[in-house]
């Protein structure tokens, strides 16, 4: 399901890479996110309008924090490598977290970077399935 509402929020709703990744796991999974709090994340995409780090990897993370971090992600133990290891498995996946060099790998005229956003997506539907935040797929 969530990469059914990747497509719809990135393709069809116009939505930023971290904007979608943020909405599409709100529906997904059931977050319960106000409508408003896309907005946290609007000036993650396009690697802060400036194409650095992956705006729908930053909304991965704070998806993962939603779903993982109790009052404080200080105070939540194991919060720091779990991000640490969700990082790595991307830029593994990926190649890089860097927006400019995504673009080149993954961005089209037509969808934009919806591969990048798909890819992330899958990766972070993986991760929350390993650490038991969601049924694996089977």
């Amino acid at each position: 399901m969530l990469l059914e509402k990747v497509r719809e929020y990135y393709l069809e709703k116009d939505y930023n890479c971290a904007e979608t990744v943020l909405l599409a796991a709100n529906d997904a999974y059931g977050l319960g996110l106000p409508a408003d709090a896309v907005r946290l994340v609007s000036g993650y995409g396009g690697g802060f309008g400036a194409k650095k780090t992956c705006g729908a990897l930053c909304g991965a993370m704070a998806v993962l924090s939603v779903m993982c971090v109790g009052e404080k992600a200080h105070a939540t133990e194991g919060f720091g490598p779990l991000c640490g290891a969700f990082y790595a498995a991307v830029t593994e996946r990926l190649g890089t977290e860097c927006c400019e060099t995504l673009q080149g790998m993954y961005r089209t005229e037509e969808n934009r970077c919806l591969r990048t956003v798909e890819l992330v997506a899958q990766e972070l539907e993986a991760y929350l399935a390993k650490l038991g935040k969601i049924p694996a797929r089977s």
